[in-house]
């Protein structure tokens, strides 16, 4: 299985912080939180790591290298000159992707059944997958909308009432999707998910354990908190 880590970011919520590094080498308990990352998705079966990068992407290259010594597999895609976003940085490593490949943002931590998370996705037949979690505004503010299992509704910032679930922030997307993906400009995954959205096209998969994601100085912290404590499965 293949994972496409969107570590690219500006990561403005972090500054000063993050002035001088990537968000992706920013420590916890004197281990950057990538190595987080690596470590779940190794244990999970995932070891095939295409990392997109973009803002100082060259000190995530010269400390994690080709991955091996984290048990994983790692080829980067470095963004040139302006950011494309973040389904315009799968654009760009396109060439380097599986038919079907996670896509997950360089901020989270998350637990998850990654071969059965798989099997449901190659079942279902569809397009894309998202994996939802039942949030109720808890962790981040809800930003999706299921029935059953497809997703009807995403959107960051038009909430509505129904949306009582959040983007968990891992997926699954055919490589075929990336022809709604213009090349050479900016891109959000949001406006890819509505796509895929709009004709029906993308599952639903709910997670049953909680998430953490250190996009924000609160996220940040409590990331922190949780992994001081031990509190932190990997």
């Amino acid at each position: 299985m293949q994972v496409a880590i969107l570590a690219g970011g500006l990561a403005t919520r972090l500054k000063p912080l993050t002035d001088n590094m990537p968000k992706s080498l920013v420590e916890i308990d004197g281990k950057p939180f990538l190595a987080y990352q690596l470590d779940f998705l190794s244990q999970g079966g995932v070891t095939n790591i295409v990392l997109c990068t973009g803002y100082q992407g060259e000190q995530i290259s010269e400390h994690f290298g080709d991955g091996h010594s984290y048990g994983v597999n790692i080829i980067y895609s470095q963004e040139q000159g302006r950011l494309l976003g973040t389904a315009g940085a799968l654009k760009n490593a396109e060439h380097l992707l599986e038919d079907n490949f996670f896509v997950m943002y360089g901020d989270s931590y998350l637990s998850l059944d990654f071969t059965h998370v798989m099997s449901r996705f190659n079942g279902c037949r569809r397009l894309g997958l998202m994996v939802v979690y039942k949030n109720f505004d808890r962790y981040d503010s809800s930003n999706v909308a299921i029935d059953g299992n497809t997703v009807m509704y995403y959107s960051k910032t038009n909430k509505t009432g129904n949306m009582v679930y959040i983007d968990y922030g891992i997926s699954i997307l055919r490589k075929e999707t990336l022809k709604l993906v213009p090349s050479n400009q900016a891109c959000s995954l949001e406006t890819l998910f509505t796509k895929l959205i709009e004709i029906g096209e993308l599952e639903a998969y709910e997670a049953g354990r909680r998430f953490y994601q250190i996009g924000s100085p609160e996220g940040l912290d409590e990331f922190r908190q949780a992994a001081l404590k031990g509190e932190i499965a990997i």
